[in-house]
């Protein structure tokens, strides 16, 4: 709740508001807590009071909750008996203005990027490549870069995964060894991925940036991620996430402290995006999270416990809303521990046992102060939206999707000529070439040193005629002179001159069938 005395108002304790400065808003945040014990309120009431700031907003919805942040709240008996509490005698209930986003494109504006913007290093754990896997996509990346190929969505992937296994042996000397069966475990990959859905959110038009950096009669525009079916590719939708974390980063120029953030990006379900992730990667993260304050932005994590985000981000975020946490074993009493000792004590209480202790809309709070050092941990009650707590029915999401102003931006996709149509052209390209009869009569060629000394194929088959008809006659001639010599004639129905001579004709017509069977293969494997 935005207050001109009380700044961004957050929350209420024993001494007084708890508000957040608007200088330090881009330090980042976390908001921790078991589930049920209002995680979800709590970050709705910080995007309104950011939103009533003119600073607009990203969240992820997971369970449809905050698309209710685009309808007017009304009183409630449990409001009614926390007005005191705060100090507030009227509220003004109000809604703020929404953009829906749908990575599927079914309930809000479709969210696209292409292949080369996600960029090797992310494609790569959306897939769950191993080292040397990882490897081969950085080698296909690079050569469709040289060859000039785009790398739009992900039939195009898919295409030059195929060619660069074709050709794998041109690039072997600069790049290393490229296997068969490493690209067809990528090309298998890429298959399951397409079966989750990603080949909706890769292709053009991708989305631009800017059009998170919105605001409308003052107010920042909350943009409102259905997340509701994403969830159920985690990894789809912590490396969308991260995605774009990286596009803010790379495309927004250094705006250095300002008054309040230009953007604040809400990371639910945080610790999905530090699971499985490769030392190289979480290094990258931690340089985004701590480099993009300059650039105005403000990101804010929200997770069941402060052990979910790595040490080195986690003292980064120096926003924190703590609500209970469960301690029922050993290891969710040191959880418990290590979430009190994130914050400066108080002399008032325990921090840990506190945190136990905490009801639904209470938490334990700390936010930093004007010169950027973390407040005394207060134990406070967060305070209730002024939007609609649950979520709007489709019909009122439907109209606000057709009132955006960036209504049919995103809806038709577009499949200009990438990688996939310029490899196909080329393929088609040289299989013409190599059907392609001449137009014009060739002049006979002399034959080489080794064709003058290799006999022809009728050579052949004269000499083996000439040889089997010498045999024969020698065969008959010495039957004829066997004959006269003994002065007698065989005894057996068949003379022994015509057996000499059938026998002979035979072996001939074996010996020249087998020489005419050995050329004719000879020449077709040639």
């Amino acid at each position: 709740m935005l207050d001109k005395e009380r700044g961004l108002y957050i929350a209420h304790c024993a001494n007084g508001a708890l508000s957040i400065t608007g200088k330090m808003a881009n330090r980042h945040g976390l908001i921790a807590g078991a589930t049920g014990t209002g995680k979800t309120v709590t970050l709705q009431v910080m995007a309104e009071t950011f939103c009533q700031a003119g600073v607009p907003c990203f969240m992820a919805d997971m369970k449809g909750d905050l698309s209710g942040i685009s309808q007017v709240g009304k009183m409630s008996g449990f409001i009614e008996k926390r007005l005191p509490e705060f100090g507030i005698e009227n509220p003004e209930f109000q809604a703020c203005p929404v953009r829906f986003f749908d990575v599927f494109g079914e309930q809000g504006h479709p969210m696209r990027a292409t292949i080369s913007q996600m960029g090797p290093q992310l494609l790569s754990r959306l897939m769950q490549l191993n080292e040397t896997q990882d490897g081969v996509l950085n080698i296909v990346f690079r050569i469709a870069d040289e060859r000039g190929l785009l790398l739009i969505d992900i039939k195009d992937m898919r295409s030059m995964l195929d060619w660069v296994s074709k050709h794998a042996k041109e690039y072997t000397t600069k790049y290393g060894n490229i296997s068969v069966q490493t690209i067809g475990a990528i090309q298998r990959a890429l298959l399951q991925l397409e079966s989750q859905g990603a080949d909706k959110f890769f292709g053009e038009p991708s989305f631009d940036i800017y059009d998170l950096l919105q605001t409308e009669d003052g107010k920042g525009v909350m943009n409102v991620l259905a997340a509701d079916k994403l969830m159920l590719q985690p990894k789809l939708y912590s490396t969308f996430l991260l995605w774009l974390l990286s596009e803010l980063y790379s495309t927004l120029p250094e705006v250095g402290d300002l008054p309040q953030p230009k953007l604040v990006f809400f990371f639910d379900e945080a610790h999905m995006l530090f699971s499985d992730t490769s030392k190289a990667l979480l290094d990258k993260i931690e340089q985004v999270i701590r480099l993009i304050r300059s650039k105005g932005v403000g990101i804010y994590f929200i997770t069941q416990s402060p052990t979910d985000i790595p040490e080195n981000i986690l003292g980064q975020l120096g926003n924190r809303v703590q609500h209970a946490l469960r301690a029922y074993t050993p290891k969710d009493q040191k959880a418990v521990k290590t979430a009190a000792d994130t914050f400066r004590a108080n002399p008032a209480f325990k921090t840990d046992e506190a945190i136990m202790q905490l009801e639904t809309g209470e938490a334990l709070v700390s936010f930093l102060d004007e010169k950027g050092a973390p407040s005394m941990v207060e134990r406070a009650k967060i305070l209730f939206p002024l939007s609609q707590i649950g979520a709007v029915t489709e019909g009122q999401r439907l109209d606000i999707i057709k009132q955006s102003r960036i209504y049919g931006k995103y809806d038709t996709p577009v499949d200009r000529e990438s990688a996939f149509e310029m490899l196909m052209a080329d393929a088609e390209r040289q299989l013409a070439e190599s059907v392609e009869e001449p137009t014009s009569p060739t002049k006979p060629t002399s034959p080489t040193k080794e064709e003058k000394k290799k006999p022809g194929m009728m050579s052949k088959v004269m000499k083996a005629v000439m040889t089997a008809i010498t045999s024969t006659l020698a065969a008959v001639l010495g039957a004829w002179v066997s004959e006269k010599v003994s002065g007698k004639k065989s005894k057996s129905r068949t003379s022994a001159k015509e057996r000499v001579v059938k026998n002979a004709t035979s072996a001939a017509t074996r010996t020249i069938t087998k020489e005419l069977t050995r050329d004719i293969l000879g020449n077709l494997v040639k």
